[in-house]
């Protein structure tokens, strides 16, 4: 089964949620790549946001960015949070009690030079993957990767993953990050075009690959988790920001902004002042058989 899948039927035509068989791929794969999200023009305004950032904020030493807190850094990034072809796997998957705890753009332009070894698989989420001790891990989170670049050829940083690897808890590696060893069996560089994006399950083994290719690679990386998970992302202030009044209010709920400094609202205890809630209610996308749905 291919992990592949259209975002047309969700485009101009309002929040549609994950199919079954959306769901039985992303299941089994931890991933899906949603074809087309974001048209020609989209992918032109959004990539020239990330080169402005590029040219504004200091950068590694072989040229590249990794800017995070992806909005509160970049605010014309803002509406990627919801978008209508992506935030439908989010809330499909992990209910409408979210927001973005960990967010991030990056730019790297071309390696000119090979790079040593470096160990660079991982799961997202920390010490969740130290702390937590069941088997497998819980989902707990899951990410939205914009892709401004075309990536459709190997070599250009792609992300790279082990399909079906989020229910394996750990990967035999190396001692040490910087000792020389193979790739993971099943390691697999994702293949997609701009203005594609890869959903995926936090627990999927990853890495991003070298970029040794002509093209600059340009993605966004949106991570969703439960409101009873912190938030990572510099959040602090934003209600006061010139920006924020322009943002609807489930943008306002997944930035951090919905119940602030109290943790009962987090907890999801109500349900009724929490703006992904009643959008829901209000398309009759809430579902009694799927517990984070349960209206």
């Amino acid at each position: 089964m291919s992990a592949t899948t259209t975002a047309g039927a969700a485009t101009g035509a309002g929040w549609v949620p994950m199919t079954s068989e959306q769901r039985e791929q992303f299941d089994t794969d931890g991933y899906l790549v949603l074809k087309g999200v974001l048209s020609p023009d989209e992918v032109r305004h959004y990539a020239s946001v990330l080169d402005v950032a590029h040219a504004t904020h200091p950068r590694a030493a072989d040229g590249s960015l990794h800017l995070l807190s992806a909005v509160t850094s970049c605010p014309e990034l803002a509406d990627l949070i919801d978008h209508p072809a992506t935030l439908p796997m989010v809330w499909s998957t992990l209910g409408w009690n979210v927001h973005i705890y960990h967010s991030h753009l990056d730019v790297h332009p071309t390696i000119r030079a090979p790079k040593p070894d470096w160990w660079h698989w991982h799961q997202d989420g920390g010490r969740q993957n130290r702390e937590i001790e069941t088997d497998p891990r819980p989902r707990l989170s899951v990410k939205l990767a914009y892709w401004l670049s075309d990536v459709s050829e190997e070599g250009r940083g792609n992300l790279t993953l082990i399909p079906g690897s989020h229910k394996t808890n750990w990967l035999p590696g190396p001692p040490k990050r910087d000792v020389p060893w193979p790739a993971p069996a099943g390691a697999t560089q994702v293949k997609v075009d701009a203005g594609d994006v890869v959903f995926f399950d936090r627990r999927i083994w990853h890495a991003r690959s070298f970029n040794y290719s002509e093209v600059t690679r340009r993605c966004v990386f949106l991570g969703y988790t439960y409101r009873w998970i912190q938030i990572r992302d510099a959040v602090a202030g934003l209600p006061s920001k010139p920006w924020w009044p322009k943002l609807n209010q489930v943008q306002q709920q997944l930035l951090g902004g919905v119940g602030v400094g109290d943790g009962d609202h987090h907890w999801g205890h109500y349900p009724e002042s929490t703006p992904l809630y009643v959008a829901l209610r209000e398309r009759g996308l809430l579902d009694p058989s799927f517990p984070p749905l349960i209206p």
